[in-house]
């Protein structure tokens, strides 16, 4: 049995593949439509909140002496770069899609109304939520969970580069330990950086799944989705 409704949060880096440069690697961008197509077609109802890491990280950028505030919004600029990449590509595949944006941006996708990604969503057509939350000083993973309670989700699947959670890098230190269940209270607590803290309190409040897991690898969106083991899973 399948998750009826679910959010993919996609980091911006993510698009980049192996890429050592910023920017939008085509393959990786086809690589992650296809995947999401596979869940499309068995009936999933698919949200996703892409970031803008990519194309711009503004609390990276001091030495530019580039204010926060003034940072995060283009950092919102580059999430719709990305949310209208990913879009033309799904829609390339025969995937309808809709992109709704948290700042007014008409001309490129909808502001961003609860009632109307729903219907979307009961529509069968796959929503991009873009921008973040709108608003500085908050990330695109609280933006994510922020969705994904509000459109009633049914889980939150986060995509990475590594098979789940880990009590540290698993690339720099081979003998890392992966969790394959963790509650929030011990995500926080250990200070585990998959998400930030804002992310999974609002996620622990609203009793809302959180599954890390690595979607490079062909078919692990489709597991992820009907339940099979696979990744680490947040949870209460």
């Amino acid at each position: 049995m399948s998750y009826k409704r679910i959010l993919l949060k996609l980091s911006g880096e993510a698009l980049m593949g192996d890429d050592k440069t910023a920017g939008i690697n085509s393959k990786k961008l086809l690589h992650y439509a296809n995947e999401i197509k596979k869940i499309h077609d068995i009936g999933v109802q698919v949200s996703i909140v892409i970031g803008g890491g990519n194309i711009y990280r503004g609390f990276n950028n001091t030495e530019h002496k580039i204010d926060r505030v003034q940072g995060d919004y283009m950092g919102m600029l580059a999430t719709l770069i990305n949310g209208l990449a990913l879009q033309n590509t799904l829609e390339n595949i025969g995937i309808p899609t809709r992109l709704q944006s948290a700042i007014n941006v008409n001309q490129v996708a909808e502001p961003y109304i609860k009632r109307k990604a729903i219907r979307h969503l009961e529509k069968n057509r796959i929503v991009i939520f873009a921008a973040g939350t709108g608003n500085p000083y908050f990330t695109t993973d609280s933006a994510a969970v922020l969705r994904a309670v509000e459109i009633e989700a049914d889980v939150i699947l986060k995509g990475t580069k590594v098979d789940g959670i880990y009590n540290c890098d698993p690339i720099k230190n081979p003998k890392a330990i992966k969790y394959e269940n963790i509650t929030f209270n011990e995500a926080i607590s250990k200070g585990l950086k998959i998400m930030d803290t804002t992310a999974f309190t609002l996620s622990q409040e609203n009793n809302l799944p959180i599954i890390v897991f690595d979607i490079n690898l062909k078919d692990n969106l489709v597991k992820a989705v009907s339940k099979e083991k696979i990744g680490t899973i947040v949870n209460i």
